[in-house]
């Protein structure tokens, strides 16, 4: 296996999180420094992809601001979605051997999620008409990713124990009336978003064939937590 990076950030605003992609990724792209996985969980923010359509949003800004839900435009694929406390979200920034191989990298997100539900006894699938991961109808994760200069950044997002009300301002990820679901919801009891991170790493680990090594490339100012450390909301 290639040795990789790896970082849990802990709870961390959007702009925090993504203003750190932006430098990683332009380390990664300069050869600076090698593939890197990012683990954190955010405060709510909903985030509009590429393809994005407005009328995906249900409420308007006034609301989401009186809600205290941030907003952010950004580059990666996709449309609509939300993240918030309870939601594990992981950004790996890797150099693609190829550019064509972009649609195998998404599907390799899928089959890591698939794999770390699976340690719960959670059976989930992809979807050949949308990114992601699914129980039977309702939507577990939601994948995001951009690639420039060969190389990835945004990524994944696995409903923990999400407070899925949120969901309920947008169509989520431009998919009007779907159900979204979480492991705390599937399992009918509590999982912290501390219990999904090992799963999810092993998992990553197997799929991508690479060993990740623990280390802060976290900006100063940023409070980085440990593997284990409980993160998800009170």
């Amino acid at each position: 296996m290639t040795d990789a990076l790896f970082e849990d950030l802990g709870r961390i605003g959007y702009k925090g999180a993504w203003d750190l992609q932006l430098r990683l990724h332009a380390e990664r792209v300069a050869g600076q420094r090698p593939d890197t996985l990012l683990f954190c969980e955010h405060d709510p923010v909903l985030t509009m992809g590429k393809s994005g359509k407005g009328q995906n949003l249900l409420v308007s800004q006034d609301e989401l601001r009186r809600r205290g839900v941030e907003y952010y435009a950004v580059e990666r694929g996709g449309d609509l979605t939300f993240h918030g406390p309870g939601q594990l979200v992981a950004y790996p920034i890797f150099k693609l051997p190829r550019l064509r191989e972009v649609q195998a990298f998404v599907r390799k997100m899928e089959g890591a999620i698939i794999a770390a539900l699976a340690t719960f006894g959670i059976e989930a699938q992809q979807r050949a008409d949308h990114a992601g991961a699914f129980v039977r109808d309702a939507k577990i994760a939601s994948i995001g990713a951009a690639v420039r200069s060969g190389v990835t950044y945004h990524g994944l997002a696995l409903d923990v124990c999400t407070d899925l009300s949120h969901f309920q301002l947008i169509n989520p990820c431009g998919m009007p009336g779907v159900a979204v679901t979480s492991i705390s919801r599937e399992l009918g009891r509590e999982v912290s978003v501390a219990d999904a991170k090992t799963p999810l790493l092993d998992a990553m680990t197997e799929v991508f064939e690479l060993n990740f090594l623990l280390q802060d490339v976290a900006p100063q100012g940023v409070v980085a937590r440990s593997l284990n450390a409980h993160t998800s909301a009170q």
